[in-house]
């Protein structure tokens, strides 16, 4: 995993080019980078917005040390002027963002960094990755929280994510997507989401027979779920219940199902317990399981208690990526803006205003100038200023779970379900649509 110390390097050179020529240039005014995106990815109703304050928190921390100054040295790019500057260079800008867990839209800022050019330059791609990664993971959670129906989902996605880093950090836009436990037990417990997991098929093929490694288990780890399928499910099943019959002292708390026909393995396990006077023992499935599958078993009254789910969510495998941009939208006072072809972007400082019904659903979205006054509850709050997090920041990850889900509650109900829905209404001020023309007029000249 990426050492914390080595952040500042973690930016791609065309930032400390560019970096180096405002230097050069002593241009040193106030800028403003807008982060958002311009589209949702196929079969997504929402953003869920993850990460900003948690990359927040590192950027005031950030600091290029001499073993960084020399690695650059030697890259033969830099002036010695330049990279003296950089080692004694701090983020002094301010940044506002979204309350992390909060659902967006297409062009809607997720945070604004204001600062002198060269420090929101610097990072671009830092801020970018951030918000990438745990805003995918998190809109994937999301989807299957919604599928399961209020029953438990599982993260088992760690042996399939790209790289550790995306393992660890996943757990945390998980927990703020309400799932309900995760197998990693670093970023379990860095993240308090629940630690849980149940054995794998070689600990049943290790034994002679998979009633000895049953046994074994349930002798460690009273009250654990295991795994049925190894060999011959419903036969593993009736064996279990057996056992359990001959010694009732034992307790299982449920078992896992793998592989096959998980509809109709679930409602033959089902009935084997239920007849014998388990009913109390749960099922679980996993084994290739995404939010569809998921709706399609529950709809068809699979009765299945819990869900893991690996690859699905580890990858997002249906909408890997996001359009994120991060772009330059005021320098020295002036509103600035991209023009090329589908990438037309929105000058000035913005704020967001989420209007609501009277029983408390979001309706509309306003896009306005920072100093603009709007009705509705604005999204984006300073989390830092002067370089340095305000009181509050970064909020406790048990407050940002409560409020994520009251947000993604607070959404109309076709946009929390699993087909797309008619787009969420979002708009900009007239203050807005007036800068954007005006400023047009500027670049075009």
């Amino acid at each position: 995993m990426i050492k914390q110390e080595d952040l500042p390097l973690m930016v791609d050179l065309y930032e400390l080019a560019m970096a180096q020529a405002y230097w050069a240039e002593d241009m040193a005014d106030t800028a403003v980078f807008s982060l958002f995106f311009r589209d949702l990815p196929e079969n997504r109703n929402f953003v869920l917005a993850c990460g900003q304050q948690h990359v927040a928190e590192l950027i005031g921390q950030l600091r290029f040390t001499s073993d960084h100054i020399e690695r650059l040295r030697r890259l033969n790019r830099f002036q010695p002027e330049f990279l003296e500057w950089l080692g004694k260079m701090r983020f002094s800008g301010s940044i506002r963002a979204v309350t992390e867990g909060t659902p967006l839209f297409p062009q809607e800022p997720i945070l604004e960094v204001t600062a002198p050019i060269v420090e929101a330059q610097l990072l671009e791609s830092l801020i970018m990755n951030y918000v990438h990664l745990e805003s995918v993971l998190a809109s994937k959670a999301v989807r299957l929280a919604f599928a399961s129906g209020g029953k438990p989902v599982v993260d088992f996605g760690m042996r399939r994510m790209h790289g550790l880093d995306a393992a660890h950090r996943g757990v945390r836009a998980y927990r703020l997507a309400g799932l309900a436990g995760t197998s990693n037990v670093l970023a379990g417990r860095d993240y308090g989401l629940d630690v849980s997991g149940t054995m794998a098929h070689s600990f049943v093929q290790a034994y002679p027979d998979e009633m000895e490694a049953f046994k074994v288990y349930a002798r460690l780890y009273p009250g654990t779920t295991l795994l049925v399928d190894t060999y011959d499910t419903r036969r593993a099943v009736r064996r279990i219940v057996d056992w359990l019959q001959e010694e009732p002292d034992v307790r299982i708390g449920g078992i896992r199902l793998d592989s096959g026909d998980l509809e109709q393995e679930a409602r033959d396990c089902r009935k084997i317990l239920d007849d014998a006077g388990f009913s109390d023992i749960k099922i679980m499935a996993s084994g290739g399981l995404d939010e569809y599958r998921i709706a399609a078993l529950l709809q068809a009254g699979a009765p299945i208690d819990g869900f893991g789910v690996g690859t699905a969510i580890g990858a997002a495998n249906d909408a890997p990526a996001l359009e994120l941009a991060y772009k330059l939208t005021e320098y020295a006072g002036e509103p600035k803006m991209k023009n090329s072809s589908g990438k037309t972007s929105w000058p000035g400082a913005k704020q967001v205003f989420r209007q609501f019904d009277g029983n408390g659903v979001a309706r509309r979205d306003v896009i306005a100038g920072i100093d603009e006054q709007v009705d509705g509850l604005p999204l984006l709050e300073t989390v830092m200023a002067d370089g340095v997090l305000l009181p509050g920041f970064p909020a406790p990850l048990d407050d940002l779970v409560s409020k994520a889900g009251e947000s993604v509650f607070a959404l109309p109900g076709p946009l929390r379900e699993l087909e797309q829905a008619k787009a969420f209404p979002v708009e900009f001020t007239e203050y807005l649509q007036d800068l954007q023309a005006e400023t047009l007029k500027k670049v075009s000249v």
